[in-house]
């Protein structure tokens, strides 16, 4: 009997757990997308109602999210989406240059064979977005885009930066989004990452450091001038 309870338990908070996760994905998702636009404030309930989930593991993801700096939730007003303006989108660069130069340091210190399949993957991802430039599909390019930072960090083998940098780059998103289609054509950043994906095949730590800065110095640079020109206060 004392055997049957215990798996209830374990199965009851495998369960809550597995809930929360979804309802963190979902919210997480949501405001990416702007379905919840910043500035949006509502109470869970009502968020609970939106997302089709109920309120309990809604709840638990906002205090996740809230940690995340995607939310905040407000004392008897509800949830807030965070609102970014540009000298927060310059500071959340500066965390991505910094967070990415690193990985892809790591990433080109590591064994040979694990150098040449993250090189592999990282290749995978740029070709992607080659191709999905060459069908004028911007969203798609920009898909393509975010699998290869992404796969810098969570390959790097470093866990507390690869969730640094998962956290920067849900609060980025926003921006680059917003700037896709006034930016120029983003024709340079293939040939920027394969500089990255030729460093760290052959081992160069110092270069895969280099050209990930650079890379990322670059966006910054034409990001943010673009977000305060168009006269964005906030985003």
């Amino acid at each position: 009997m004392v055997e049957l309870a215990r798996a209830g338990i374990v199965d009851a908070g495998a369960k809550r757990g597995s809930l929360v996760d979804e309802a963190y994905a979902a919210l997480k998702q949501a405001i990416r997308d702007t379905d919840f636009p910043p500035g949006y404030q509502g109470s869970e309930q009502e968020i609970a109602v939106r997302l089709g989930m109920s309120r309990t593991p809604v709840h638990e993801a906002i205090i996740r999210l809230q940690e995340d700096g995607l939310v905040r939730v407000l004392s008897k007003r509800g949830v807030l989406i965070c609102p970014l303006a540009p000298q927060d989108i310059r500071e959340i660069y500066e965390v991505v240059i910094a967070v990415e130069s690193m990985a892809a340091e790591l990433l080109a210190a590591l064994p040979d064979a694990a150098r040449a399949t993250v090189a592999d993957e990282l290749e995978a991802a740029t070709a992607a977005m080659d191709e999905a430039l060459a069908r004028d599909d911007l969203p798609g390019w920009a898909e393509a885009d975010e699998l290869f930072h992404r796969l810098l960090a969570e390959r790097c083998g470093n866990g507390r930066l690869r969730r640094i940098a998962q956290t920067v780059t849900d609060q980025a998103h926003r921006a680059r989004m917003l700037t896709l289609k006034l930016r120029a054509r983003p024709i340079g950043s293939a040939q920027a990452h394969r500089l990255i994906i030729a460093a760290v095949l052959v081992g160069d730590a110092g270069e895969a450091h280099r050209c990930a800065r650079a890379h990322r110095v670059a966006a910054r640079d034409e990001i943010v001038p673009l977000i305060e020109h168009i006269g964005l206060r906030q985003l």
